[in-house]
This record gives C-alpha cells, sequence and structure tokens, in this order.
C-alpha cells in the first residue's frame, strides 16, 4: 500500500529542511509526538519517539541526502496498525520563500483494515503538514 501527500510551506526551502532535516524534530511539528530522542548516528541511527499517550514508536535512518533534501526511514516498532513501513520525505524549492514537501510512504496493513492503516498514515502527515504551516506562518 502507498500514501503520496504534499503539502506548500510559505517559508523557504532551506528553512524548511533545518526543521525536517534534522531526524531528532520531529516533536516541533507533530502535535502527538511528545518527545524524540537519537540512539546511535549516521544512517542506522534509531529515532525513539514518545507519543502523548505514552506510546512509543521507534524509527530507522535509512538514507540523508541534504544536497537534495531528503530522509528516507523505517518503522522498526510502533503501535500503528502498519509493518513493512519505509517513508521518504523531500523539499522542494518553488521560489525564494515557499517550497513543497512531500511525504510519501509504502507499507502492509497489520491487524487492521488496509483502508484503517491509509487514514492512519495519513491523518499523521496531514498533522505534520499542520505543524509546519504552524511552525513558518
Amino acid at each position: 500500500m502507498k500514501v503520496n501527500m504534499e503539502t506548500t510551506v510559505n517559508a523557504s526551502v532551506d528553512n524548511v529542511w533545518k526543521t525536517i532535516g534534522d531526524f531528532n524534530n520531529l516533536p516541533e511539528f507533530i502535535a502527538s509526538v511528545r518527545n524524540s530522542r537519537i540512539k546511535g548516528e549516521g544512517i542506522d541511527t534509531l529515532r525513539i519517539l514518545t507519543l502523548l499517550d505514552g506510546g512509543e514508536i521507534i524509527e530507522k535512518l535509512e538514507d540523508y541526502n541534504p544536497e537534495n533534501k531528503m530522509l528516507k526511514y523505517s518503522i522498526v516498532k510502533s503501535p500503528l496498525p502498519v509493518e513493512n513501513y519505509v517513508s521518504t520525505m523531500k523539499v522542494l524549492a518553488l521560489g525564494d520563500d515557499q517550497c513543497k514537501v512531500e511525504w510519501m510512504s509504502t507499507f502492509d496493513a497489520k491487524g487492521a483494515s488496509d483502508a484503517e492503516a491509509k487514514s492512519a498514515i495519513e491523518g499523521i502527515y496531514s498533522m505534520g503538514f499542520d505543524g509546519l504551516k504552524k511552525l513558518f506562518g
């Protein structure tokens, strides 16, 4: 299954990349994430996210390309209804003070219907996009 979403942010590509490109920065723009901590460095870095409800998500950095403003990560452990989850985030310039954020993933549903799994991921991406827009006005 796939989810591909994008949004426009009224900020420079470099400013938005500073936020997204910091692998430990998810709590800054996703409201349901209470905190994040990093274990390791470089590719294979683990990001341990604590959710507001106390749940925990562990993600692994798979690829990181600051020149192309792209990062790729997978979910190692999660209460989300997905497995085999791999996601890519990209930031693309649209002008001096505007950029496009693309967030896409592939995964299989786990313990839920395909529609429920897809809806859960779309909800997270929408929350992240809303957070970025609030952060950058």
